[in-house]
């Protein structure tokens, strides 16, 4: 990692910024040919598994979603990916960070995970080019 302002990056491969363990069952949602092939191979060295395809339908750990301000609505596909994750799963929202094509506001995603059933837990910088945002389901207090 380059310590200068301008030099600063962010190395996918020696890191977990996601926090993920050896054998997450994980499905991949949103992949397009600008998403960080760096921290897509990292995610399948910690978990020692492919991410399945958005296609699969199967009950997974956790769902990464690359999301940009120009896909779909964010609040149904948030709710779209909770129904193949398993209870107690976690989300990651991949977003392009400010100032790169396709960023999403903050606000955007505090107002969309909410509605679509989830909560907002922590948002950690994964790369130069994106950052993520961990999302987990309400807890039932009934």
């Amino acid at each position: 990692m380059s310590n200068t302002p301008s030099g600063r990056t962010l190395d996918c491969t020696r890191t977990n910024p996601l926090g993920l363990e050896k054998g997450t069952y994980i499905q991949e949602i949103g992949y397009d040919d600008d998403v960080d092939f760096a921290l897509r191979e990292a995610i399948e060295k910690v978990t020692g598994e492919e991410m399945a395809d958005e296609d699969v339908d199967d009950v997974f750990d956790a769902i990464v979603m690359w999301w940009r301000s120009d896909d779909p609505d964010l609040t149904d596909a948030i709710v779209d990916a909770q129904t193949t994750l398993a209870e107690g799963g976690v989300v990651w929202l991949l977003t392009p960070k400010a100032g790169r094509e396709g960023h999403i506001a903050p606000f955007d995603i505090n107002a969309a995970a909410p509605t679509a059933g989830m909560h907002v837990t922590k948002t950690v910088s994964v790369c130069d080019d994106w950052s993520a945002v961990r999302l987990v389901g309400k807890k039932s207090y009934g």
